[in-house]
């Protein structure tokens, strides 16, 4: 399938699923008897990655992160021992970024407070 089909099947732009291709998240393919474009055509695996690529970021992993999972997680170079402790290690990350958006919420009602009672 070509670029616009993946965009409709994944509702992922095809700006984005360039910038994915160019950070080798994900490859297309060029039909080398086909001399009359440059075209790149796509599988299901790549719709598969695309769409764990989208989960990924939705639950808060960086392209980074993805990049150097992506690989090791479809071809299966990981365990499934492995594959918990990269999620467990995301969900103490996780836990640790509310803690401290707990504090900063915690800071600003202080603050205002303070401008609410003329106290600054």
């Amino acid at each position: 399938m070509l670029i616009n089909e993946l965009s409709k099947r994944t509702g992922i732009t095809a700006h984005t699923i360039r910038f994915y291709e160019k950070s080798g998240l994900i490859k297309g393919k060029r039909y080398e008897n086909v001399k009359s474009n440059n075209y790149y055509h796509y599988d299901e695996d790549t719709v598969e990655k695309l769409e764990l690529i989208r989960d990924a970021k939705s639950v808060g992993f960086t392209i980074h992160e993805i990049s150097q999972l992506i690989d090791a997680w479809y071809n299966n170079k990981m365990t499934v021992t492995e594959k918990l402790s990269i999620l467990d290690e995301k969900l103490l990350s996780i836990e640790q970024r509310i803690k401290q958006l707990k504090e900063i919420k915690k800071l600003i009602s202080h603050f205002k407070k303070d401008v609410l009672t003329d106290n600054c």
